[in-house]
């Protein structure tokens, strides 16, 4: 990761140990290994349609149950996105995707603003998606807002397959996160009418 915007953050606790390395002007290229397969699967298809380069590698006490290892990536990768993004000058600030997957339809609406705030509303019909609990999924996106000081709107608008919802969410988020992350020549330092975020 040579080129572009970049960060790599490093956490270790005694709940889990993880490294993340982050590049907002990537191709899309993704190697994520947590020890929780849906997890690496969701972060997989964000970096992919975010277009964002993306090397992830965590452990935790997985062994317990997956939240400390959810909570942690999430923390880890709002810093790396905070960190990449440069304090969010000359970028465009606002992004906003509406993603379909087969009957799903999720929507992203993101505010690059230094203003840590999520709304999650989302209600998945099944409790898991393989052995995986879908509360965790509300749990990622709020380490990943306030540690990315991004305000996040974050809905999925209807859906019956959870797995199906869970994956337009995450590919809305990238594509949304990929428009305010956008370098824009007319922007001088941030976008604010108070000249600060």
């Amino acid at each position: 990761m040579e080129n572009g915007r970049n960060a790599s953050i490093s956490r270790k606790t005694g709940e889990t140990d993880i490294s993340v390395t982050f590049n907002i002007d990537g191709n899309g290229t993704a190697d994520v290994e947590t020890g929780v397969g849906f997890l690496d699967h969701m972060l997989t298809l964000f970096a992919v349609h975010g277009f964002f380069d993306l090397e992830l590698k965590a452990s935790g006490d997985i062994h317990v149950d997956f939240h400390h290892t959810v909570e942690d990536v999430g923390i880890c990768l709002g810093q790396a996105i905070y960190q990449a993004a440069d304090n969010f000058k000359g970028i465009r600030r606002y992004g906003s995707q509406l993603l379909p997957m087969e009957e799903a339809m999720a929507r992203a609406v993101v505010d690059l603003c230094n203003r840590p705030y999520l709304v999650f509303q989302a209600s998945f019909p099944t409790e898991k998606i393989g052995n995986f609990d879908v509360e965790l999924i509300e749990e990622f996106f709020r380490a990943v807002a306030v540690n990315s000081c991004i305000t996040m709107h974050l809905n999925v608008e209807y859906g019956k397959n959870s797995h199906h919802m869970a994956e337009a969410l995450f590919k809305a988020f990238g594509r949304a996160l990929d428009q305010a992350t956008m370098l824009d020549r007319r922007v001088g330092g941030v976008l604010s009418s108070k000249g600060v975020l």
